[in-house]
């Protein structure tokens, strides 16, 4: 089975081996993956983090070696927290978004397969229990990100994807979709109780989990909504003050930071 890493700032996902098929999620740098399937010039690959499957362009696989992979999967790494910055190698800059990976970080670089590649950003190494304050701080730095099924990077990015994220930099790895978000975490039962970093679970008109949000205090709520945006949650569900009505109907409340 061979092995990758994602070496550019994103790389798309997709549901079927096509350029126009839905783009299920983003690979983001420094993240690994095994290739499971190919299909012509398409791979299907299964992400390290998650295990979330989608369909690449051969063009945009980086190999890497079955120990490299092994290592990487076992090892906690740092996450960018600028908005944007840039990874070095000799001549070469690569353009890199909040939340990348960076693998094997020692406060000045990164190590991919034996190569050493320089980084001058700011970096969360995870080392501190993870906190409602953490989490909200990191929160921040999403607002205004404008929504795009399937993403997770500040050029764009759905609900789910940003709870993944801010979970992600802060240490704690949440799975891809809402639907299997609600699964982790204990129910908090009245909104009234909420904590900063809970979690809250919208369904649609079938009952199925299909939106997610970050609560703050005060019964505010971030979440993933034509942007990334700050609104009100009740016992009905979000109230946006733009819109004057409630857009999502909630589900259940749950708390991960136990």
């Amino acid at each position: 089975m061979e092995h990758g890493i994602c070496m550019l700032s994103l790389v798309p996902m997709r549901a079927e081996t096509s350029d126009r098929a839905e783009l299920v999620t983003q690979l983001i740098f420094g993240e690994c993956y095994e290739v499971v399937n190919t299909d012509g010039n398409w791979l299907q690959l299964q992400l390290a983090t998650d295990g979330y499957r989608g369909w690449i362009d051969f063009k945009q696989h980086t190999a890497v070696t079955p120990e490299y992979f092994d290592e990487w999967k076992t090892t906690s790494h740092a996450r960018a927290l600028d908005l944007v910055q840039l990874i070095h190698i000799k001549s070469t800059q690569i353009p890199i978004g909040v939340g990348s990976y960076l693998p094997f970080y020692d406060d000045s670089s990164i190590r991919v397969n034996e190569e050493r590649y320089t980084y001058a950003g700011r970096a969360s190494t995870n080392d501190e229990k993870l906190t409602q304050v953490q989490l909200a701080a990191v929160a921040s730095n999403f607002l205004k990100f404008p929504y795009l099924w399937g993403g997770k990077s500040v050029f764009g990015i759905d609900c789910s994807g940003f709870t993944q994220q801010v979970f992600g930099i802060c240490g704690y790895q949440l799975p891809r979709d809402a639907y299997q978000q609600v699964t982790h975490g204990q129910e908090v039962h009245f909104v009234e109780q909420t904590q900063p970093g809970d979690l809250a679970f919208f369904s649609n008109t079938e009952g199925r989990i299909t939106h997610v949000g970050m609560m703050l205090e005060g019964q505010r709520i971030m979440h993933a909504h034509g942007e990334v945006r700050i609104d009100t949650l009740d016992h009905t569900g979000i109230y946006n003050q733009d819109l004057k009505r409630y857009t999502h109907q909630l589900r259940i409340i749950k708390r991960i930071l136990l």
